[in-house]
């Protein structure tokens, strides 16, 4: 099914095919960082995507304790599992499965991330999205979405969870974001073809975590992901098995990236300014 008549010159391909990369953050979680490594270091505005997995809880229980961040977005998408998170200015809340934390950093945030279970499967993506240089110092926010918050819509059989931008006449529940996401969470039925209209000059990638899908004639398989060409479409299409996929897109930046940690900043100098306000208690 398409959403947009697209010819073949406006529907994305795939440039280039990568396998997340065994690593480990936080007290030790166990993930697969996918942007974020030596192939696809960044992919401007996104700066980090790690898929964490595990029914092990070893993998997962010293979870992610007190850490900062500044200048930059996290986007927290739950699959699995329960986790509980906390900042330095008292905020609280847990992620069940199907629900999303887009919190934005801005000039600074201390923050945890814990595991609320003893066992049983974690699973989830963390996404990193950049800030522009005239947001970078704006005060810190969350928008968290319970899973009912999620809309869904089935187009012939595939189903689409929207988390940001649109698609058809189902918008996403995340807003004012500067980078213009497009972020959804597609689930293909056996034999089944969809088009994702995708706004034309977005960086956009599309990380497949069940099964296997056909994206713009090339199968990518559980654990790859694709990073796109332009176009104004992307299209869909699965063989004799499901496919569940995670496609994000969203407006460059053009912007100079200056990164240490958890801080991304646009220059060296800034860079220092952050470390010394976290050491010396200003965030």
């Amino acid at each position: 099914m398409s959403l947009q008549a697209a010819t073949s010159s406006e529907s994305r391909t795939v440039l280039k095919v990568v396998r997340g990369r065994a690593a480990s953050d936080g007290a030790g979680v166990k993930l697969m960082r996918v942007i974020g490594g030596p192939s696809v270091p960044d992919l401007d505005p996104f700066l980090l995507l790690d898929e964490f997995r595990s029914d092990e809880a070893a993998d997962y229980m010293a979870g992610f304790p007190d850490h900062p961040h500044r200048g930059f977005e996290t986007v927290t998408y739950m699959l699995a599992g329960r986790m509980r998170h906390g900042d330095h200015k008292g905020n609280v809340g847990l992620l069940r499965p199907g629900s999303v934390q887009w919190m934005t950093a801005g000039r600074g945030i201390i923050h945890s991330e814990m595991p609320e279970q003893e066992n049983g499967l974690m699973w989830g993506f963390q996404l990193w999205v950049n800030l522009p240089a005239k947001d970078k110092m704006i005060e810190p926010r969350y928008q968290e979405f319970a899973p009912e918050a999620i809309p869904e819509a089935d187009f012939d059989g595939t189903r689409v969870r929207v988390i940001a931008g649109r698609v058809g006449n189902v918008e996403g529940p995340v807003r004012a974001v500067a980078t213009e996401p497009l972020y959804v969470d597609v689930a293909l039925l056996p034999n089944a073809t969809f088009d994702v209209p995708v706004t034309a000059g977005h960086a956009a990638f599309a990380y497949v975590f069940e099964g296997a899908v056909e994206i713009a004639g090339k199968v990518i398989n559980r654990g790859e992901l694709a990073v796109l060409g332009d176009g104004a479409a992307v299209s869909l299409k699965t063989g004799g098995e499901a496919g569940r996929l995670i496609l994000v897109a969203g407006k460059p930046l053009r912007e100079p990236v200056a990164k240490y940690g958890p801080f991304v900043m646009n220059t060296q100098q800034q860079l220092r300014e952050a470390i010394a306000d976290f050491n010396e208690g200003r965030f």
